[in-house]
């Protein structure tokens, strides 16, 4: 079972031909209200590979939580921690334009998931495979979060994004992390080859479209990405990463896990929304052998 601590958001996302500069209105394309939050895209996306998930996280008590919820359910992904606060969900406004995403977050719902609620759910945590983690809920949250799954040995897939909220003490309690090159650079450098260096099998570090590099212990790694015709790539990392945390425990090696997750983020930019491209199993063992289905 994979247990996934963090955030779930409604995205509202417009798509556009123009973007707008300082000041200037344009006229958008396409809009729409779709579930998000890494958290929940992490979930979503390990969960349509087969894996049991379990959600740990908040919304709010309004339409867009409840909404969040039953989406949840509908992808099997079981609920029973999922807490509802007071406040409003959390919202990102995605501004789509030439293949490409800019987003603004709204915590929202999301700041008010505590330590005692971590507490709570320390069964769950502790019967675990996996935990999947991000950076959309408090600092106290994810660092409690994180001590008790060292205390249960239970590893942890750390997503570090935003990556301002990322303490660098957590390095000995985290298993695997997965930054992309602005991520890495702001936290542990631009010389890539010694941050991969000096964190053997723990550091991928993602690089979209051509794939992910880490350090086996002896050797540099890139695994090559799939090239494809992106339509959306919102929610390609949390792809990535929830197929990540499926592969491992399902047993692949760090480099088979790897390539893996990459086929399974090269399908999830060929549809609209983060959450509306995840692929299937069968869907990416077909593009893993050739095959489309």
């Amino acid at each position: 079972m994979i247990t996934v601590i963090g955030s779930l958001n409604m995205d509202l996302a417009v798509k556009m031909d123009v973007f707008p500069k300082q000041g200037e209105t344009v006229l958008g394309d396409q809009f729409q209200t779709i579930p998000g939050g890494k958290g929940a895209n992490q979930a979503v996306a390990a969960a349509r590979l087969g894996s049991q998930v379990n959600m740990i996280g908040c919304v709010g008590t309004d339409d867009f939580g409840h909404t969040l919820r039953n989406v949840l359910q509908k992808e099997q992904i079981h609920t029973e921690n999922l807490v509802t606060a007071s406040v409003p969900t959390g919202i990102a406004n995605i501004l789509i334009y030439n293949n490409d995403n800019r987003i603004i977050v709204v915590p929202g719902a999301n700041y008010e998931l505590r330590p005692a609620h971590i507490e709570a759910a320390r069964e769950i945590i502790q019967q675990s495979q996996m935990v999947i983690m991000q950076l959309e809920i408090p600092m106290e949250t994810t660092n409690y979060a994180l001590k008790l799954c060292k205390e249960a040995n239970v590893p942890v897939l750390f997503n570090p994004a935003p990556a301002a909220n990322f303490d660098i003490r957590w390095m000995e309690d985290i298993t695997y992390i997965t930054p992309n090159e602005t991520e890495c650079s702001l936290l542990f450098g631009n010389d890539f080859d010694e941050v991969l260096t000096r964190y053997p099998n723990k550091m991928i570090l993602t690089l979209g479209s051509d794939g992910a590099r880490f350090f086996d212990g002896e050797y540099p790694i890139h695994v090559p990405g799939y090239m494809t015709n992106a339509v959306d790539t919102t929610g390609a990392g949390d792809t990535f990463n929830g197929a990540l945390a499926h592969a491992l425990i399902e047993g692949q090696s760090l480099d088979e896990a790897v390539y893996f997750a990459n086929i399974a983020a090269s399908l999830s930019v060929e549809k609209f929304g983060a959450q509306g491209g995840m692929p299937t199993l069968g869907a990416v063992y077909a593009r893993m052998g050739g095959f489309e289905e």
